[in-house]
């Protein structure tokens, strides 16, 4: 008989099956144990519930961060996840493909009590027998509200008269909000979570046998996974079937005079030869400072005698197959010498691994005659601004966090559970920090917003706060907007106070779920945007246009809070006036290749 896997949804999942191999088929089932090690124990003391009100949520973080807001009035429990699920096997002697779900009637499921969790289900019956009223508090999302639901249905409490409560924060006041407005048991969620694990249960001892059998044993498929392969492998076929085009650019250093670009030229050359300890040549962003220091610009060909340049041609030919390699060069190099390189040459070299016309590399060399006439044609500034991006969803938190962090999803949801939950903070207790991390929705809750306002204005001041609200849609459009996006609980811990109570990932991650909420309420960013056309070239009747920009920063904005971005590409411009001379001091053509589609990241 084949034994399933069962994944957290607090790990960054959702509770997923396979068949895994027969020798493991006599082991015990294993439980939902992220809660355990999220909150790094496991309740000892047995629950009193004699005359009170029992609670029940899912972790031990969330129940002493609840107990702390009811009082002695209220007894707080924790289910540790899920109790029950469907049986890992059929019962003896009964033969069914796929245990656990009746598939001749509806799929009907069928559910037995985790091992583990037994004796928690036992005391959480006692408990309910002493208990006055029985709350159920598991978290707001679907998996949440199947958990209540099997509670209730272990604990004798009907789910269409069960007090169930949820609240996006663990805070008083949303706390006590969610204990004045009760609901009832959604059997809507809890269907949809019935029908996830049903199909996953089914996908899982269907096709993972097929795996051992055609790719190898103990691989795992289920309702998610077998999507996500299909999508990696397509990914794939793509990126071996991609055959690349050809281009040119050309681009070419320019200085405020013939003498400074004649003393340049070998310096240029020379800062390019070096390498770093690694052994790699300097960077675009060590070039760009290079280039500001020496007061140059370095631009690029955009127009040949006033028509758009363009240099290219198809990695493939009329008839689908892929194109030999070109002779594009030859072109290239009368272009170069148009705009002042001397002797070009061209030093040819045959790629094995490339396709169509990659099969054959092109490297075009020469020296420079900075005599070669050159002024500025126009220059054109331009007010611009950045808009600050929306607060975090579940999908941009991981992202985010795996670009800037270094984390992994798992390990950015593992955080972001703690963050919830409750942190111990000295003379205060546990306090949660974040609302729920589980969004699709950018909505912010209206007090929300207003504090962030106050915060804002009197910690920046009026210049970074806008005069209304800003308001960000959901990219979503099935998205539940009776859900919030991930922000700070509460504004009076800001990360620099809870620093010492925090892990460092905590810190790591709830400063950057709280500076991305502050800068969505503030201002844009405000930058003067400057383009330069350079125009000459060694024909008069032929003249070559080149375009360099560069941005100021006027006004911080939203940044004074995310920090500033550093573009490697961004130039710093020197003064400049129209009509200027100017003269070359490089001039670099490069024959570029167009790449295939990236594969997938993690984020």
């Amino acid at each position: 008989m084949a034994k399933k896997k069962t994944t957290s949804k607090k790990a960054g999942g959702r509770v997923s099956s396979k068949a895994p191999r027969k020798k493991s088929a006599s082991k015990k089932p294993t439980a939902k144990k992220t809660t355990k090690k999220a909150s790094g124990q496991r309740r000892s003391a047995p629950i009193n519930a004699e005359g009170r009100q029992l609670v029940i949520v899912e972790s031990p973080a969330k129940a002493r961060t609840i107990n702390k807001y009811l009082g002695d009035d209220f007894a707080v429990a924790a289910s540790d996840g899920h109790i029950r699920d469907l049986p890992a096997r059929a019962k003896k002697g009964e033969k069914v493909p796929v245990p656990g779900v009746d598939l001749e009637h509806d799929f009907a499921p069928s559910y037995e009590v985790l091992p583990d969790k037994k004796k928690i289900v036992s005391e959480l019956k006692k408990a309910a027998k002493q208990a006055t009223d029985v709350w159920f508090a598991t978290d707001l999302d679907r998996e949440g509200e199947a958990i209540a639901w099997h509670l209730a249905q272990e604990l004798g409490v009907n789910p269409e008269h069960a007090k169930r409560v949820v609240f996006n924060a663990i805070t008083k006041g949303e706390i006590e909000k969610a204990f004045a407005h009760p609901h009832t048991i959604d059997i809507a969620k809890v269907n949809a979570q019935q029908a996830r694990r049903v199909l996953d249960r089914i996908v899982g001892y269907r096709v993972s046998p097929l795996l051992w059998k055609k790719v190898a044993r103990g691989l795992s498929a289920g309702r998610v996974q077998s999507v996500a392969v299909r999508l990696v492998v397509e990914r794939e076929r793509e990126i071996r079937s991609f055959v690349p085009d050809e281009f040119w650019k050309l681009t070419a250093g320019f200085a405020l005079s013939e003498p400074s670009a004649r003393a340049l030229a070998p310096r240029w050359a020379e800062m390019l030869a070096t390498t770093d300890a690694k052994g790699n040549a300097p960077t675009l962003k060590a070039q760009n400072a290079w280039l500001a220091g020496e007061g140059v610009v370095r631009a690029e060909l955009v127009e040949i005698a006033g028509d758009p340049f363009s240099l290219s041609a198809p990695g493939r030919d009329t008839s689908g197959d892929p194109a030999a390699p070109t002779e594009l060069y030859k072109k290239a190099s009368e272009i170069a010498h148009l705009a002042g390189m001397t002797d070009p040459e061209a030093t040819i070299t045959d790629d094995a691994d490339g396709k169509g016309v990659a099969a054959r590399r092109v490297m075009l060399t020469g020296g420079i005659d900075p005599s070669v006439p050159y002024a500025v044609r126009s220059i054109e500034v331009k007010a611009t601004t950045s808009r600050p991006s929306g607060p975090f969803i579940t999908s941009t938190l991981q992202q985010a966090a795996s670009s800037r962090l270094g984390f992994g999803a798992q390990r950015t949801m593992r955080t972001a559970q703690q963050l919830y939950e409750g942190v111990e903070i000295k003379g205060e207790g546990s306090v949660g920090l974040i609302t729920y991390m589980r969004t699709d929705s950018t909505h912010l809750a209206a007090d929300a917003v207003d504090a962030a306002r106050g915060y804002i204005s009197s910690r920046f001041g009026d210049a970074y706060l806008p005069k209304k609200p800003n308001v960000y849609e959901s990219s979503n459009k099935a998205a539940q907007e009776a859900h919030e996006a991930i922000r700070p609980a509460s504004l009076a811990y800001p990360p620099e106070k809870v620093s010492g109570a925090l892990k460092p990932d905590q810190l790591k991650l709830y400063t950057l779920i709280w500076n991305r909420f502050l800068a969505c309420q503030m201002t844009p960013a405000r930058w003067d945007s400057t383009a330069v056309l350079i125009e000459g070239g060694r024909d008069p009747s032929t003249p070559l246009t080149f375009r360099v920009t560069g941005r100021r920063l006027v006004f911080d904005g939203f940044f004074r809070v995310m920090g500033v971005p550093t573009a490697s590409d961004e130039q710093t411009l020197p003064a400049l006036d129209e009509g200027q001379t100017m003269a070359p001091f490089f001039v670099a053509p490069d024959q570029k290749f167009t790449s295939p589609p990236a594969r997938y990241s993690e984020a």
